[in-house]
């Protein structure tokens, strides 16, 4: 059956996480991405390329598993825009393409010669979409960011983290990821613009901006009431304050770094952990009412850590889950993949075939459509796997051409 998206093409210059993951999502519900790479580079500017896991011994750029990840069923070509030639031949695809979409910093694409105005020349009514850390306005235009960086900016870093402790972050480049989420909306967005008017546009995404929207709460507590920052020693990112619930955390379990969440949202709540853990404390009438286990949440998580430690993970989330309490084992990767029923039965790491790695696992989408489903079989192309087909199916070119560029080092 046809994707979604499959009347779209996408010229596509992004690459790592934040853009790489936008134009993923589009690719998988049948839009044509063709992503451009420069030959000379030979794959350096995006690092996934070279980066692992790796699936055997092998290194280079053709084996980062974060790559083929990021890229699943997209073409790829080699193109060297310091070229007349190959500007020319830029200059057609763009003619034949729906939206151009990149994260290089503010900038690059101006100097490449292909920024806006120059791609709306081309076709006047392309979309083109940018996501960089601060955007192409404001005093911070031409700084540069990195995942880590613009969680720090955005106050998102300081959101996560324990008493007394420094600020936890969200893990590896959330924003990066969270990036490619607004990115690929910011496409469709634009297109829906263009198929009710014929009118093209260029879409300036901050990644900064992206993050800062995340922490709407803070926000506004600093607005409204005048409270720049939390008070000392409120954030705890495994306790919940609005609204407040008692015990609300993540405990240790039996094993080497096991752990069980849980969240007890009301006295019922209470009452069932209680019964299930069967411990003198969860009769304490200290606890018996929310204020009270609040007033002694250091207590409390104590003891129900002392019953948690003693349990395997998934045996105490499956007692309190039978008696109507919110809990669930903390999974890791290999867990979640292979134990965990519910990934065989959604399909979300669906297996795609590389040309150098072979069959791979990937990430799917937390999403199915009855009618036009998303689809990953093609892993992430190699440098200039599909010169012939972009080049030569879309733009014409015959093999005695294609082979002539690539000797002159256009491809």
């Amino acid at each position: 059956m046809p994707g979604a998206l499959s009347h779209l093409r996408i010229c596509d210059f992004t690459g790592q996480l934040a853009g790489a993951g936008a134009t993923r999502f589009l690719a998988a519900l049948g839009a044509q991405v063709i992503r451009i790479e420069d030959p000379v580079a030979q794959g350096r500017w995006d690092i996934l390329r070279g980066m692992p896991p790796f699936v055997d011994e092998r290194r280079g750029v053709e084996f980062g598993g974060p790559f083929n990840n990021h890229n699943v069923e997209k073409l790829g070509v080699t193109l060297n825009l310091r070229t007349e030639r190959g500007r020319e031949l830029l200059r057609a695809l763009v003619a034949i393409s729906d939206v151009v979409a990149e994260n290089f910093s503010a900038g690059v694409m101006e100097r490449l010669g292909f920024g806006y105005e120059a791609l709306r020349a081309i076709r006047g009514d392309i979309v083109y979409v940018s996501n960089c850390g601060f955007g192409h306005e404001g005093p911070y235009r031409d700084f540069k960011t990195w995942g880590p960086i613009v969680q720090a900016v955005s106050g998102l870093t300081f959101s996560s983290g324990l008493p007394g402790q420094p600020p936890a972050g969200w893990g590896y480049s959330y924003m990066d990821h969270t990036g490619g989420y607004y990115m690929a909306i910011a496409i469709l967005m634009a297109l829906r613009h263009r198929n009710r008017t014929g009118e093209g546009q260029w879409v300036d995404l901050s990644c900064t901006d992206a993050g800062a929207s995340l922490s709407g709460p803070a926000l506004l507590d600093a607005a409204v009431n005048g409270r720049a920052t939390p008070d000392a020693g409120a954030v705890h990112s495994n306790r919940s304050r609005q609204p407040p619930m008692a015990p609300h955390g993540v405990y240790p379990s039996r094993g080497e770094d096991d752990w069980v969440a849980i969240a007890c949202r009301d006295d019922r709540d209470w009452a069932a952990l209680g019964e299930a853990a069967g411990a003198d404390w969860a009769r304490d009438a200290r606890f018996a009412a929310l204020d009270g286990r609040l007033a002694a949440e250091d207590e409390l998580d104590a003891l129900v850590a002392g019953w948690t430690r003693t349990r395997d993970k998934f045996a105490a989330a499956a007692a309190l889950q039978a008696a109507g309490v919110p809990a669930a084992a903390v999974q890791r990767p290999q867990e979640r993949i292979d134990r965990d029923p519910n990934t065989a039965a959604w399909g979300l790491w669906p297996t795609v075939t590389h040309r150098e790695m072979g069959e791979v696992r990937v990430d799917g989408l937390p999403v199915h459509f009855s009618e036009t489903d998303w689809r990953m079989e093609r892993g992430g192309p190699c440098l200039g796997e599909h010169n012939e087909e972009v080049f030569g199916g879309l733009l014409g070119l015959n093999a005695d051409e294609i082979a002539a560029l690539r000797a002159e080092g256009v491809l």
